[in-house]
């Protein structure tokens, strides 16, 4: 049985638990309703759910596909919403899929992929029964926010690991396997924002005062859901701009580094050119050569040498060559 957790509350507080099996459970106290987790359900414990709670069947068939983009649909009287959860795995970013139906006296999640179970956050909203008094769209920003929440520690975790490339690439040159992992998580990070735009998109919609099942006092709490996805996009557009400065930084430092190896071969090279040159001229065997049998023709040649090579290296010492 994939039910995770299934609950009737009245009032802020958990009255008994129930089956999908059991008939359709209505109330037109708003206080009162039911809560239905699944984890990656069959087909058959769906249609027994859209047959008692009057769920539509194309949020049915998009419930059980599980690959769906973050969206709002609007049915009668309910809510179809669809969430994307996110969790860094093997610094690979992992995304699940929650599927919400929201009726006057029901909410239905379906999750697929989704490592964070809603336990946590049941436990949280029965500990505060004043605000599960406000009914199934204060449970619907909840688990909402609970998605969103999730996407926070991603950002920290990638934010820590470019600090750290970003201090490597003004240390040392960068390995191979470093730059590879830097357009790795610009892949990531792009994935990322392509997840956070459509969910900016839910939440938005979500605080349009003419959606069913959301009264306008909880309006507000949808407001601070999409302030926290705007945070999350902020981050995540800082980060691919770090990673493209570390990126061009290092290649800049790189071509610094060799340019100034460069500099100084050619220094010494220039350097040596000159003993290299007198050695090859006298070096030559012609019997017909001037100097070649003065005195001191060999102390002088060695002064040449040494105050042409002195005067290159204070030369190119001044211009920080060497």
């Amino acid at each position: 049985m994939s039910v995770v957790a299934a609950s009737l509350y009245r009032h802020g507080q958990r009255v008994r638990s129930l089956s999908i099996d059991e008939p359709t459970f209505c109330s037109d106290d708003k206080a009162e309703f039911v809560w239905i987790g699944l984890l990656e359900p069959s087909e058959e414990e769906l249609r027994k759910l859209q047959e008692h709670y009057g769920l539509h069947p194309l949020a049915v068939e998009d419930a059980l596909k599980a690959h769906q983009h973050p969206k709002v649909d609007v049915y009668g009287d309910q809510l179809f919403v669809v969430a994307l959860t996110a969790r860094l795995e093997d610094q690979v970013i992992a995304y699940g899929e929650t599927a919400i139906f929201v009726g006057p006296s029901h909410v239905i999640t379906v999750r697929h992929g989704s490592a964070r179970s809603h336990s946590t956050l049941r436990g949280q909203l029965e500990a505060a029964p004043s605000l599960l008094a406000h009914g199934v769209d204060y449970v619907l920003h909840a688990i909402i926010d609970f998605i969103v929440d999730g996407y926070l520690p991603i950002g920290e975790a990638i934010e820590e690991e470019v600090v750290i490339m970003e201090q490597r690439a003004l240390d040392a040159f960068l390995a191979r396997e470093e730059i590879s992992r830097i357009f790795n998580l610009r892949r990531e990070l792009m994935r990322f924002q392509r997840v956070l735009g459509p969910m900016g998109e839910v939440a938005n919609k979500l605080t349009h005062p003419d959606m069913p099942c959301i009264d306008r006092e909880v309006i507000p709490y949808f407001r601070d859901v999409l302030d926290h996805i705007h945070r999350v996009e902020t981050t995540v557009g800082g980060l691919r701009e770090v990673l493209t400065s570390v990126f061009e930084v290092s290649n800049l430092l790189e071509q610094q580094r060799t340019g100034a190896s460069t500099r100084q071969l050619a220094a010494w090279a220039a350097i040596l050119a000159v003993p290299t040159a007198l050695a090859g001229i006298y070096g030559m065997n012609f019997e017909n050569m001037p100097e070649l049998k003065t005195k001191y023709g060999y102390f002088v040649v060695l002064a040449v040498v040494a105050t042409v090579c002195s005067m290159l290296y204070i030369r190119f010492k001044r211009a920080k060559w060497i």
